[in-house]
Parts: C-alpha cells; sequence; structure tokens
C-alpha cells in the first residue's frame, strides 16, 4: 500500500470515529433532553389534573387514581407523601408517568408515550448518519490529496537519489522535488544532497590519487618496457617482459578506470551497422569464438569504445569461462557467453568491482575488465547486463549489451 493510501486511511479511521463519538453524544444527549422536557411536562399536567381535582372532585388530562398499573417505584414516593415522574420502557416506546397523594391513602396518575416525539429523534439520526457518511468521505478525499501531493514528491526525491547513486553527477533532490516549504520531505531531500556532495568530493579525491598514481607510474614503466626489451633472449628474459607487459596493461586499465570514474568521456558517434562490426571483430580479438548474427541493426555508437567492450568481454569469457565462446547479434543486442562455471553470486547481486575476481589468486586478472567494459558502456549510452545461463541449457556465462538504435 503506498503512502496516499495508508495517509487516506488514516484520516478515514480518525474521521470515522471522531463523527461516530460525537453523533453518540448527540443523540444520547438530544434523548435526554426530550425525556426531561417530558417529565416536565407531565409534573405540570400532575399539579394542574390535583388541584382541579381538589375542587371540582372531576378528573382531566386522563388522569386516574389508584391506576393499577402504577409502577410499584411511584407508588412507593406516593406512599411517602412525594411527587415523582417515572420513564417506562415499553415494546411501543417509552412511556412517561407522574403521580402524586390525592388524600385518604389515594393516589392521583397521569401517564403518556412519547412515541411521536421519538420520530424526532430518529430523524435526527437519520441526519447524523449522512453527515457522519459526508465528514469520512470528505477527510478521505482530503487524505487524498494531502497524500497524493506528499507521496509525489517523495516518488521524485527516489529517482532523483537514484540517478545520482547511478552516476548523475548533475541532479539535484531538492530541485528535483520542487517547492513547497520547510517541511520534512524538503529536509530530507537537503540531507540526501548534501550526502551526494560529500560523497561526490570524495570519490573524485579517491579518483585522482588514483589517477595521478598511474600517471606517474609510467614513465618508470616506460623505461623498464625499454630495458626488458633489451634483454638477452631466454626464459628468464621471457618472464621479465611479460611481468612487464602485464604491469604496463594493469596501469592503462587503472589509467582507464578513473577517466570513466571522472564522467568527463564523450563518445564519438557514428551510424555502425552491428552485425558487419561484430563479424569483421571478433575473429581479430577472440580467433576460437564463433559469431551468429540473427538481425542486423545500425546502431548509433563509439566504434573504438565498442570493440573495447567488445574485447573485455570476449577476453574475460576466454580467462575465467570455458568453450565455446559465442557471440550472437540480434538487431541491437549482442551477447556474449560461455560454458564455464558462470558469473559469480556478488558479480549477479552488485554488478562489475574492480579489483575483484571472484578467484582466489590474481593470475587470471584484476577485476577491471568488466568494470571497463561497464563504465565504456554506459559511455556509449548501452546497457551491460549479466547473468547465468541455466544448467539444463548447458550453463555458463551470459553478457548482453544493448546499444542505442
Amino acid at each position: 500500500m503506498t503512502l496516499r493510501w495508508k495517509l487516506s486511511a488514516a484520516i478515514a479511521l480518525v474521521s470515522a470515529l471522531v463523527v461516530v463519538a460525537l453523533s453518540l453524544v448527540v443523540h444520547n444527549a438530544a434523548r435526554a433532553s426530550m425525556i426531561n422536557s417530558a417529565r416536565d411536562v407531565q409534573d405540570e399536567r400532575v399539579q394542574s389534573a390535583l388541584r382541579i381535582y381538589e375542587t371540582t372532585g372531576r378528573l382531566v388530562f386522563y388522569a386516574t387514581i389508584d391506576d393499577p398499573g402504577l409502577p410499584p417505584e411511584l407508588r412507593t414516593y406516593a406512599d411517602d407523601g412525594q411527587r415523582a415522574t417515572y420513564v417506562q420502557r415499553t415494546r411501543r416506546g417509552l412511556r412517561v408517568w407522574a403521580a402524586t397523594p390525592a388524600g385518604n391513602g389515594r393516589v392521583l396518575s397521569l401517564r403518556t408515550g412519547i412515541t411521536d416525539r421519538y420520530s424526532v429523534l430518529t430523524d435526527l439520526d437519520r441526519t447524523l448518519v449522512i453527515g457522519s457518511v459526508a465528514v469520512v468521505l470528505c477527510g478521505t478525499a482530503l487524505g487524498v490529496l494531502i497524500g497524493g501531493r506528499m507521496s509525489r514528491r517523495l516518488r521524485r526525491a527516489a529517482l532523483a537519489a537514484r540517478k545520482a547513486a547511478d552516476g548523475d553527477t548533475n541532479v539535484r533532490v531538492r530541485e528535483a522535488i520542487g517547492g513547497g516549504g520547510r517541511d520534512e520531505t524538503d529536509e530530507l531531500a537537503r540531507a540526501v544532497d548534501a550526502m551526494a556532495d560529500a560523497l561526490q568530493r570524495r570519490l573524485e579525491a579517491e579518483r585522482r590519487v588514483t589517477a595521478d598514481i598511474a600517471h606517474e607510474l609510467r614513465t618508470p614503466l616506460t623505461g623498464l618496457v625499454t630495458a626488458a626489451e633489451l634483454l638477452p633472449a631466454g626464459r628468464p628474459s621471457e618472464l621479465v617482459r611479460d611481468r612487464v607487459h602485464a604491469l604496463r596493461t594493469l596501469v592503462e586499465d587503472v589509467l582507464e578506470v578513473a577517466r570513466l570514474d571522472g564522467a568527463a568521456e564523450r563518445a564519438d558517434l557514428q551510424e555502425v551497422a552491428l552485425g558487419e562490426f561484430v563479424r569483421r571483430r571478433v575473429p581479430v580479438l577472440a580467433p576460437g569464438a564463433g559469431v551468429t548474427v540473427v538481425a542486423d541493426a545500425v546502431v548509433q555508437t563509439d566504434p573504438r569504445r565498442l570493440e573495447r567492450v567488445l574485447g573485455n568481454l570476449l577476453a574475460n569469457a576466454a580467462r575465467h569461462g570455458s568453450g565455446p565462446v559465442d557471440v550472437l547479434v540480434d538487431g541491437p543486442f549482442v551477447r556474449v557467453r560461455d560454458h564455464g562455471p558462470g558469473f559469480p553470486p556478488d558479480l549477479l547481486r552488485d554488478g562489475p568491482s574492480r579489483f575483484r575476481t571472484g578467484s582466489t589468486d590474481r593470475s587470471g586478472g584484476h577485476g577491471l575488465g568488466l568494470t571497463i567494459a561497464t563504465g565504456q558502456a554506459r559511455v556509449l549510452g548501452a546497457r551491460l547486463t549479466f547473468r547465468n545461463a541455466p544448467q539444463s541449457a548447458g550453463g555458463g556465462a551470459v553478457a548482453q549489451l544493448l546499444l542505442p538504435r
């Protein structure tokens, strides 16, 4: 249930409780006032009837002497020489009695029903019910309006926060939700913006440190590569050149990750026939991989960055998976699949992470290939997803790239 409907339900419940309580109070007050008024009238009538009876000996107002239906409570009061009234409940409604001593142990009494007056109470109850329903409906409508406005602001804040989490450094939650006073939503937006700014500054500082370190390593590394090439032929020299080459690749990858983290990279977009592009590039990047073009498509992309993404996906499949490696092109989709153990669960859950390969050693890579592929795909405006093929279909890791047409 959304916040709008929760707030509406709460307002409707509170409104219902309030109107029920008020209706009961009004009903009971009106009933008590009606009964008290009827008892006062009966008291006045019995006094008048007693005076006339004592003067003329006639009974008026339908008065009776020693009525056999007189309630025992009134008989007790009359025997004590007191005048009293009494309300009796019957199947037809309420009956009001009034009794007074008439001398010589006799009791003069009057009785009358207030059924007609009860119809007024019924009309009052009907009016209270209609008013209560109207109040609940109006309260619910008000709750929907207030809750809808609050829900829209929170939804905009969540959308802006999600964009900021995806790397959009220009979005601000406070601007996304718009004006509306200094309420809790506004305070939340300011707090999220402050947290995003602080996190952005920290990430930028870390990126600069990483880039500076990698950049400073390039100069001595270049000299190391030159020196390694001058070593005499032999197995030790090959090992040195291999490790120097791996170190150089690592430094270049770290620099590339730092540039991608800076969000300053821009793609040089061109129209590319995707099927033909993949068919020509894959044999160079991974000679043993198979290519299948189901449907060709013309996409807007940067060929150099697309080749980098494709090369990293193929290298990851060759390094961590098992053959055969298949590349499928279906319109704007490019799918790279191997038949190995598949991606580790933490990668499927959190996405690629630098220097995390899912293995206990570093001999198979440094975990930067998929990180770079994801960053380059983001620059291209493409979507790169990872999943594992079901074991019933042979298993393996599946990376799928969706390019904009």
